[in-house]
């Protein structure tokens, strides 16, 4: 039999079961990575930067909409390579991989998807070429988790909609040229309070997107609101068959799904740093990676990972085989977030003093994964959603709500 050696970074070896195209993405992704963006973004966090050279050079790399069909300017690839690439951005920084979630799940996904052919054809090959930049708008100040109780309305008036409301957490809104927009409409033959989308050009009057400040997390990414105030967006900009939360949802699904493979290449990079460091540092004359303790360290993190590492290869199949499920995707946000957070924290202590500083860079992916184990439905959010499969129950609500 061959001798199998065992690779500490690849336990099962989930990378050799890649195919050629796959394979091929992810290396440019890993090699723009580590060439490109991980020489800046120690300061890039530090100082809130993000660099508007950023979105042009992933672009260039084919790296924003991959899934689209290539005649929308994508290049038709898999959702494996979606994730691959997530996995190699969020490496580095989660702020990052957020903008091109942003761009690639939440705006160019719900055009591909839902848009006219007007609307792609006018919208998809600029988004892909980072000629226009997008957001999406569904969190607002008084409702997250509940996005059906959202305020912002869009009323039905000669040749389109006007919309009034705001929207808050959302990413790359202050650069943005557009957003997609999900209201409750108004003044139609439908049912009132039915949830449209809408697509909004940036420079339309009584749109605004201030800039948020003093974030902890996610400091090289840009976040602000949308506030919309009598804004008009022709129906030739409104999606026209979708209805209700599916809309929505569908986009959240997509995004979640990059945030399983984004979370574990955070998970990957505090893995591998302090693995590292504790072979290096010496103490007592040994280094630290002699000791129990910090072995078991590693094993459980190695262990993990692997977890992480197979859970979101074998969902990128299912969603290449059109064979997966919403709750799917819950399932392993919600694991590879929460131990991706927990591996952080860690590694942070593993390195001790040092740890807390920027150059070791694992309490940058800490304070980063508090957010990314947060935004696209929480932890318990997906442990509800979880719980509803599970048992057929509807827990979202107080029991008494539901007698």
């Amino acid at each position: 039999m061959p001798k199998v050696n065992f690779n500490p970074e690849d336990a099962y070896f989930f990378e050799s079961m890649l195919g050629e195209e796959d394979r091929m993405i992810m290396e440019t992704a890993r090699e723009y990575a580590q060439t490109k963006l991980e020489p800046r973004a120690c300061d890039a966090n530090q100082n809130e930067i993000f660099d508007h050279a950023i979105p042009k050079e992933m672009a260039d790399l084919n790296l924003l909409g991959v899934t689209v069909p290539e005649e929308y300017g994508g290049i038709g690839a898999s959702n494996t390579a979606y994730g691959l690439i997530a996995r190699e951005i969020e490496r580095v920084d989660s702020a990052y991989r957020s903008f091109l979630s942003v761009q690639s799940s939440l705006v160019m996904h719900p055009i591909n998807v839902f848009g006219t052919e007007e609307q792609k054809k006018k919208y998809l090959p600029k988004l892909a070429a980072a000629e226009l930049i997008g957001c999406f708008g569904l969190t607002e100040p008084d409702h997250g988790s509940d996005p059906g109780g959202m305020k912002t309305t869009a009323t039905k008036v000669e040749g389109g909609w006007k919309l009034n409301g705001a929207k808050m957490w959302i990413t790359n809104s202050p650069i943005a040229d557009i957003a997609i927009v999900w209201a409750k409409a108004k003044g139609t033959s439908e049912k009132d309070g039915i949830i449209r989308g809408v697509i909004i050009e940036s420079d339309s009057k009584g749109y605004s997107a201030p800039t948020t400040h003093n974030k902890m997390s996610l400091r090289a990414s840009y976040t602000g609101e949308i506030i919309m105030d009598d804004v008009f967006v022709p129906d030739s900009n409104a999606f026209p068959d979708i209805r209700g939360l599916k809309g929505p949802f569908t986009c959240l699904n997509s995004a979640r799904y990059g945030i399983v493979w984004g979370a574990l290449g955070a998970a990957e990079n505090c893995y591998t740093r302090a693995k590292q460091y504790v072979m290096e540092r010496q103490q007592f004359g040994y280094p630290l990676g002699a000791n129990q303790l910090v072995q078991t360290k590693l094993a459980n993190m190695l262990t993990d990972i692997t977890q992480m590492q197979l859970l979101a290869w074998r969902l990128g199949q299912l969603k290449d085989e059109n064979r997966d499920h919403p709750t799917m995707t819950s399932l392993a946000k919600r694991n590879n977030c929460g131990k991706a957070l927990e591996i952080a924290r860690i590694a942070r202590d593993m390195l001790g003093g040092n740890g807390i500083t920027g150059e070791y860079r694992v309490v940058h992916h800490m304070v980063n994964l508090e957010s990314v184990n947060t935004y696209e439905g929480t932890y318990d959010i997906h442990g509800l959603i979880l719980g509803r499969e599970i048992t057929g129950i509807q827990a979202f609500t107080p029991r008494g709500n539901d007698l």
